[in-house]
């Protein structure tokens, strides 16, 4: 019931597009707050049409994903390492679960733009001038949020020219992030400076969390995801800092089920099923890449029945919108969207649900 309620948001979203690329809903109108460019959001609103379109069986579907795809091809030479975010999402996934011509060349002048941002003395992606949400950008920042989409971008990218040096950068950059961003307790650190010039570690530090020494939820969760993509894309031996900070969710992650958005923002704080989401989507992948995690894929699934408890309808006679994941919370600390509906929550629970029912295999993406 849940996907077809998801599927029924997507198709109306679809028939009556908003201005731009959908954001964030107010889970009690609907109404979407867009974006113009994609912001570091947009790509996955392609992603749920692609993969909508694999569930649904409509070409409507596939064609509102490629459609996305070209819209965002204007992003491939942003200076922000969020461009993950937008090619693979936004395009590759096309890509990937529907052989999609027009998606693949999208996402390839995307990995070819995030390729000309390497920077080779410091073996990352620096998260560039344009970095959306930053409050420290520029070549000497780094930046958890940049690894999922990333690595995968680049090394499907070596795949499909031959292009050695892209799968080169992608293994660099996971490197460089478990580095700077994973603790030794198998926390993870939103954010990172450091010295351009050798990539040498000079602090880290948070942009979206409640303190330096926290654990933003999000952070922890985008971890988990970037380096089990990279452990399947590019580098087997990445597969054990993935699990390190899964390890780390399951064990900290509350009884019910579902994130507060910052692990030491107190029992109290606003929940993040977004962040949740995300967590589920890279235990699925970890549950097929490490036998010896097998778990991962009932906690996956534990975590997913909660969320699905948040999609609307949530009780009878709830009249709203359906098929919408409420309880997102997207930037507490300036107060936006706290309560909401988030277009990436919504399309990692929706993947999640896909590769549960096996429609979709989670390590193809």
């Amino acid at each position: 019931m849940t996907t077809t309620n998801m599927l029924s948001r997507i198709r109306g979203t679809l028939a009556e597009p908003p201005i731009g690329f959908p954001h964030y809903a107010d889970t009690g109108t609907g109404q979407w707050t867009t974006t113009s460019d994609g912001f570091w959001t947009g790509g996955f609103w392609g992603g749920l049409l692609a993969l909508a379109s694999v569930q649904g069986g409509d070409q409507k579907l596939m064609g509102g994903a490629e459609e996305v795809a070209t819209q965002l091809t204007a992003r491939a030479t942003s200076d922000t390492a969020f461009r993950g975010f937008l090619f693979f999402f936004g395009a590759g996934v096309a890509h990937l679960v529907g052989e999609s011509d027009r998606a693949r060349e999208v996402a390839l002048a995307g990995a070819e733009g995030l390729a000309a941002s390497f920077n080779h003395n410091a073996g990352l992606i620096p998260l560039g001038l344009q970095a959306e949400e930053a409050d420290a950008v520029g070549s000497g920042a780094a930046n958890i949020d940049a690894v999922p989409g990333t690595v995968a971008l680049l090394a499907w990218a070596a795949r499909e020219t031959g292009r050695q040096s892209f799968a080169d950068m992608a293994r660099a950059h996971a490197r460089r992030h478990v580095e700077y961003c994973l603790r030794e307790d198998g926390s993870v650190c939103q954010s990172a400076e450091f010295d351009p010039r050798d990539g040498t570690l000079v602090r880290r530090y948070t942009h979206k969390g409640l303190s330096d020494g926290s654990t933003w939820a999000r952070a922890q969760a985008w971890a988990m995801l970037g380096f089990a993509q990279a452990a399947h894309w590019v580098d087997a031996e990445l597969a054990e800092p993935a699990v390190t900070a899964a390890d780390w969710w399951i064990e900290h992650l509350p009884a019910g089920r579902v994130a507060t958005w910052d692990f030491d923002a107190g029992p109290d704080a606003p929940r993040d099923t977004s962040a949740t989401a995300i967590a589920a989507a890279a235990l699925l992948r970890l549950a097929d890449l490490v036998p010896s995690r097998p778990h991962y894929r009932d906690h996956a699934a534990s975590m997913v029945a909660t969320l699905c408890q948040f999609v609307t309808p949530t009780e009878v006679g709830d009249q709203r919108t359906s098929g919408m994941l409420t309880s997102g919370c997207f930037d507490p600390k300036r107060g936006v969207a706290t309560d909401a509906e988030l277009v990436w929550g919504d399309y990692f629970l929706f993947e999640s649900l896909l590769s549960l029912q096996g429609v979709i295999n989670p390590t193809a993406l």
